[in-house]
């Protein structure tokens, strides 16, 4: 990834993102007609929370071995342990403690922020998969289209980032290009319908606050461990009440949607780390085109004239904005230069 401008770096990570996410959206739409939300979301969210302690667990021994001075294979074996048998370095250095803290998978400069954040990820979760099992994937696009205009606003409100007229141009296209999405009209809207917005809004939230605790924490996995973990807990309740039997093919479904889910968010908090919220959102509705493959593919749901040329304005808007993070700061150290 060396060469690559931060713009550029932060789009490509969203391009993997959208990929992700919509394969891991397809599976819930596979799932949701047989399963309750509770069921998915306590088996992929305590996954996806023990993956997070993992991947620290690694990045724990890796950063502590690279702290630990190398030992000379000249120096006596009795100096490359402390008191009590402990492992030291030569002179009897032990690796820093803040090593270990870093990659703690629960540690967090923003504890508030990260409980908001954690609570809009449970809710816009379980918005979005009563949503999937009332709507047709393209469908569901639509409100997902919607999550740039909403961030363009939470940014300003919440991050104080400024954001330009012609962001707001482009912004105002993506909505325009959202109504061509919606095949009959804004009279059929159903309760689908007012889930999916009410999900947006709250995926929108949690990403605003994503970038926001970006600017604290240096270890991006506690933004995916937190929401999961609370996925799961409080989902548990329900659990025997809505609990049925899985066939070992739902249950292997069930696990690769935790894999993919985990790896979604993984590379979204990297990328909102990197670029505006108002700038990765447009980018996220790339999904349009894997939303469309997988509910033609998978689903048999063939999109309208109007599903196209609405997706491919807003796919348009996301690209100017991402334009504008790319363009502009070349042309300003050309100035300066």
């Amino acid at each position: 990834m060396r060469g690559l401008s931060t713009p550029v770096l932060g789009g490509l990570m969203i391009v993997g993102y959208t990929g992700l996410i919509s394969s891991a959206d397809g599976i819930i739409k596979l799932l949701s007609g047989g399963y309750e939300a509770a069921q998915i979301y306590v088996l992929a969210g305590g996954m996806v929370a023990v993956l997070s302690i993992l991947v620290n667990w690694l990045c724990m021994s890796r950063e502590a071995k690279r702290a630990l001075p190398q030992l000379s294979i000249h120096q006596p074996l009795g100096q490359r342990t402390g008191p009590g048998g402990q492992r030291t370095g030569p002179g009897g250095q032990k690796p820093p403690s803040g090593v270990f803290a870093k990659y703690l998978p629960w540690r967090t400069a923003c504890p508030r922020a990260m409980g908001l954040r954690s609570l809009a990820a449970l809710l816009g979760a379980i918005c979005f998969f009563y949503a999937f099992r009332l709507l047709p994937f393209a469908q569901v696009f639509l409100f997902i289209g919607l999550m740039p205009l909403l961030a363009g606003v939470m940014s300003g409100l919440i991050l104080k980032e400024r954001i330009s007229f012609g962001a707001w141009i482009a912004l105002g296209m993506g909505f325009v290009g959202v109504l061509f999405l919606f095949p009959s009209g804004v009279s059929s809207i159903s309760g689908g319908h007012v889930l999916a917005l009410v999900g947006a809004t709250w995926g929108t939230f949690s990403m605003v606050m994503a970038r926001y605790i970006s600017r604290h924490d240096t270890n991006l996995l506690p933004q995916v461990f937190y929401p999961n973990l609370l996925l799961c807990l409080a989902m548990m309740p329900l659990l025997p009440v809505v609990w049925q039997p899985m066939p070992l093919a739902d249950l292997a479904w069930a696990l690769a949607y935790a894999g993919l889910l985990f790896a979604a968010r993984w590379l979204a908090v990297a990328a909102l780390r990197l670029l505006p919220a108002y700038v990765v959102t447009p980018l996220m509705n790339l999904q349009f085109v894997w939303m469309l493959t997988i509910g033609a593919w998978v689903f048999g749901e063939m999109p309208s004239q109007g599903t196209w040329i609405g997706g491919f304005i807003v796919i348009g808007s996301g690209l100017f904005l991402l334009r504008g993070q790319v363009v502009k700061p070349r042309a300003r150290q050309r100035l300066l230069a």
